[in-house]
């Protein structure tokens, strides 16, 4: 049996700062809300005799609790997070205004993974199916800046699946995100390669550019974006959500002169 579970946790010169917790009960099931806890809490907590376990969640959402050992060493004043090998967890900080773009069709699956798995690391600014409504760019795009889902976005998600590379509303969605005008400012950009693509796995170093949304890759190849291959690694997502919200900074990297699509194509 496990007191509590931590979901997040922060550094602070390599010491824990502070950790992100909920109380379990005889079931490892989930009691009370999450809070934010320090470090004398959570020293204080360990010396009492109460134990903690990480939590990491699935892509249905569900929390899974790992039994990496979490241990206090009263002489050096250092909590052992189970050592070489253990599960890293992600970091307890500010979560960024994150807008998914994706190919509704073929990647509906993905978009709900990812909320289950990350969306308590983000605020989502994603439009949900019927939101918006229109068949050109310009208007599509006032939509989204009139409702609120591009106007203060700093990160947006690209998932990128076989076909998203043929769809106009992603291209849209991808210039909009880095048109200053939206949100004065220019939003981060990342790509997940999902693994219905076909350089999924594959040295992003060698991708096929024509596999890929013109527009974004163009700010891959510029330095601008960042592209990971899907993954279920909380920690690891978080770092790359991190990586280009500071990639933000660098707009000279930006690319966004090209026209925006004015069809669907393939087929």
């Amino acid at each position: 049996m496990t007191d509590y579970g931590i979901t997040k946790i922060s550094f602070d010169n390599n010491r824990i700062d502070n950790i992100y917790c909920g109380k379990i009960d005889s079931k490892n099931k989930i009691v009370c809300d999450f809070e934010t806890h320090n470090r004398s809490w959570f020293k204080q907590n360990l010396l009492n005799g109460k134990t903690f376990c990480k939590l990491v969640k699935n892509s249905r959402g569900k929390y899974i609790v790992l039994n990496d050992t979490i241990l206090y060493n009263n002489a050096k004043d250092a909590i052992s997070l189970g050592g070489r090998g253990a599960t890293k967890l992600p970091q307890n900080i500010t979560k960024r205004k994150t807008f998914l773009s994706y190919y509704h069709k073929d990647d509906q699956l993905y978009k709900k993974y990812f909320e289950n798995l990350f969306g308590d690391l983000m605020i989502n600014k994603s439009v949900q199916d019927g939101d918006i409504d229109s068949d050109n760019s310009d208007g599509y795009i006032k939509q989204l800046i009139q409702k609120e889902y591009l106007r203060d976005t700093t990160i947006l998600v690209v998932l990128i699946g076989n076909n998203t590379k043929h769809r106009k509303h992603v291209d849209w969605e991808i210039s909009g995100a880095l048109n200053y005008k939206v949100g004065d400012h220019y939003a981060g950009l990342l790509g997940i390669v999902l693994p219905s693509h076909p350089d999924y796995k594959k040295s992003k170093d060698r991708c096929v550019k024509s596999n890929y949304p013109k527009r974004f890759i163009e700010n891959y190849e510029s330095g601008y974006a960042v592209m990971i291959d899907w993954t279920e690694n909380r920690a690891y997502m978080q770092n790359a959500i991190e990586k280009a919200f500071k990639l933000r900074s660098e707009s000279d990297k930006r690319r966004n002169a090209i026209p925006q699509m004015k069809i669907n194509t393939g087929k």
